[in-house]
């Protein structure tokens, strides 16, 4: 992967000469919500945030949330190119799966019946997003449990401008693709109100590799419907209410294993989750009180006809009840964050199995398997000048089973010459034990104790011009009690969770953009260094003494992204994405870890504007048909294209 930081040198070189003015907004001015809960210009934070705005989504084709996210520096998607309806797991800096946490309009969202506690991204429609964005490091003092690595911010399509619209969009292609969404948003001086509608289909491939090609598997088909919507109403002059709701549905064929087909599993999953906020307006600040309620439901149905006389019928269910009260104030020199919230986790799961060894069932009833975290949480950020400025903050959290833990936030900056902006960030974060890992009748631990990691990270962003802007910057992670799956009484194959790994990750992230009204371009290149320690083997046998492996799995160890494009005329746009990816390790059960070798995809995305608010599209995926895996034994997409239709009225 020395070429490829070779290749951002020059890239970032040779963008200089295009650093001319613009009456483009500056990358400094752009206000963001993610990094303080309220908004704040990029110039104001320290931390670290990349976002995707709606021009970027716009010009991303038929593309899904999870591929656009594979493309941000430090952030990996495992299952981003496979299949329709892959499970897709996010990954920031070499953080296992769950330790992203992911928002919706600012609100935290998650699937309790998971075993990682992870939201499931098939859940989100591009054609319904307006941004996204992406906070790296550790964040539990503003978001709690499961913000180790990250939180990725998705926020939904708003309103608008004063009227009524009408948003149309049709696409199909390869894999017998097709997609649609439909969207009306109408603002009036009191309200605001957004609904849309999405469906997906495909016919999809055989998520198994065959690795004879003789087997002749079948293609693993998808369907997705959803329906978001939101309504915000001026209640007062300085006092506003809105109430949100989304349900998502959608069932895809999957196989039995890696390079096993199966011609009869199905998965059915479906998400309904609704809520309500208040904010006040103090001028100066305001305050704030959210409360979401998120329901997730799987239900995986095999009967095995094809193969054996078999039958496995399980189903899954996790709620959430999310509340929080905020508020904030603004002086001349300091600003305050304050809080509380609380959260309740349910889940339950039936299984039943029959085979030629007889039926088996298996339970974890909703009575028994619940928890809660109660967690007050403050922030301050002091500025001595317009120079420098400091944020400090801390979150006390109680937790129904392990009792209390603390994080807390320490992030210094100093805007120079209005040019340079330079920071040091220092967290602590972590990650509550899940409901699968606390309450699974034969591997579960109830006395499992939270992970807790310290983070830091240093680096500089420099601000060429109002178009053209650079970062670079070192992050390093020490994970303690980290939760391993181990052997309790290998002689019997008796397993649990328990707290008994340490792991470190350390590397490095590149970024250079450049942005005008007739250009755009953006590099990045992460370098991730992974070791964890223990007394078991990757298999969760014991080895009776430490020993330190690459916990990397899935992640590859260095990547690069390049995208570009340019409008040629006011009509028509094209661009490409180049990404590649550097060795993985794939997990094995007993036995070694498996290298997966490195590769590289190339897109090339054109759109034409017949009007202002009409355009085509056409979006050519992996253009050179690079055969790789981003999970052993199951396949990823070759070359495949979309092509459709945006309409605006």
């Amino acid at each position: 992967m020395t070429k490829n930081l070779t290749v951002l040198v020059f890239l970032t070189f040779s963008f200089s000469v295009f650093s001319q003015d613009s009456t483009r907004v500056s990358s400094l001015e752009e206000v963001v919500f993610t990094a303080n809960k309220y908004p704040k210009k990029q110039s104001e934070t320290g931390k670290v945030l990349t976002i995707v705005n709606r021009d970027q989504l716009e010009r991303s084709g038929g593309k899904t949330v999870a591929e656009i996210l594979n493309n941000v520096s430090g952030t990996t998607i495992v299952g981003a190119n496979s299949n329709a309806g892959t499970n897709m797991t996010a990954n920031i800096r070499g953080g296992s799966a769950g330790n992203v946490l992911v928002l919706i309009n600012g609100i935290p969202v998650n699937d309790p019946s998971v075993n990682d506690n992870y939201f499931d991204l098939n859940f989100i429609s591009t054609d319904q997003v307006e941004r996204i964005e992406i906070l790296k490091g550790g964040q539990s003092t503003l978001y709690g449990s499961d913000a180790v690595t990250g939180v990725i911010n998705i926020i939904t399509r708003k309103s608008g401008p004063a009227g009524k619209h009408l948003d149309l969009s049709a696409a199909a292609g390869s894999y017998g693709t097709f997609k649609a969404n439909a969207g009306f948003r109408q603002t009036s001086s009191l309200s605001q109100l957004s609904l849309a509608y999405g469906v997906t289909s495909s016919n999809g491939f055989s998520s198994a590799y065959d690795s004879t090609g003789k087997n002749n598997y079948e293609k693993d088909g998808f369907v997705e419907h959803n329906v978001t919507g939101s309504w915000q109403v001026t209640l007062a002059e300085k006092l506003k209410a809105n109430v949100f709701g989304q349900y998502s549905w959608y069932k895809t064929d999957i196989d039995a294993t890696a390079f096993v087909d199966d011609r009869d599993y199905t998965v059915k999953t479906d998400n309904t989750s609704a809520g309500a906020g208040l904010g006040y307006d103090l001028g100066d600040g305001s305050v704030q009180f959210n409360y979401r309620y998120n329901n997730v439901s799987r239900l995986y149905l095999n009967d095995s006809a094809d193969r054996a006389p078999d039958y496995l019928r399980v189903e899954y269910k996790g709620q959430t009840h999310y509340l929080e009260l905020y508020g904030n104030k603004r002086w001349e020199h300091v600003e305050l964050l304050a809080g509380v919230d609380y959260r309740h986790h349910g889940m339950s799961s039936d299984l039943l199995s029959v085979s030629a060894f007889g039926p088996y069932t298996s339970q974890i009833p909703d009575s028994l398997a619940k928890m809660s975290h109660f967690s007050s949480f403050a922030s301050v950020i002091l500025k001595a000048n317009k120079i420098f400025n400091i944020e400090l903050g801390g979150r006390l959290n109680h937790h129904s089973r392990y009792g209390n833990n603390f994080s807390y936030t320490l992030n210094p900056s100093a805007m120079i010459n209005d040019k340079v902006k330079v920071f040091v960030n220092i967290y602590s974060a972590f990650k509550a034990p899940t409901l699968f890992e606390l309450f699974d009748p034969t591997f579960g631990n109830l006395e499992l104790d939270p992970e807790e990691s310290f983070n830091i990270e240093a680096g500089a962003q420099y601000f060429v011009s109002s178009q053209f802007n650079v970062r670079g910057l070192y992050f390093y992670r020490d994970t303690k009690d980290a939760i391993e799956f181990i052997y309790t009484d290998p002689a019997n194959f008796i397993s649990q969770y328990q707290n008994i790994s340490s792991s470190k990750a350390k590397g490095v992230e590149l970024e250079a953009e450049y942005r005008n009204e007739k250009w755009n371009v953006s590099a990045n290149y992460t370098h991730i260094h992974g070791r964890l320690t223990s007394k078991f083997d990757n298999t969760g046998f014991p080895i009776g003494k430490d020993t330190t492996i690459n916990s990397l799995f899935r992640t590859p160890e260095d990547v690069f992204n390049l995208t570009g494009g340019v409008w040629v005329g006011k009509r028509l746009y094209a661009g490409t994405t180049l990404r590649i990816a550097g060795d993985r390790l794939e997990p094995v059960y007993a036995g070694a870890p498996v290298v997966l070798n490195n590769y590289y995809t190339v897109d090339v995305y054109g759109e034409y504007r017949i009007k202002e608010n009409f355009r085509v599209f056409a979006d050519f995926r992996n253009i050179t048909d690079q055969d790789y895996f981003e999970t052993l034994g199951y396949n990823t997409r070759g070359f495949n294209f979309m092509g459709g239709v945006r309409v605006g009225l």
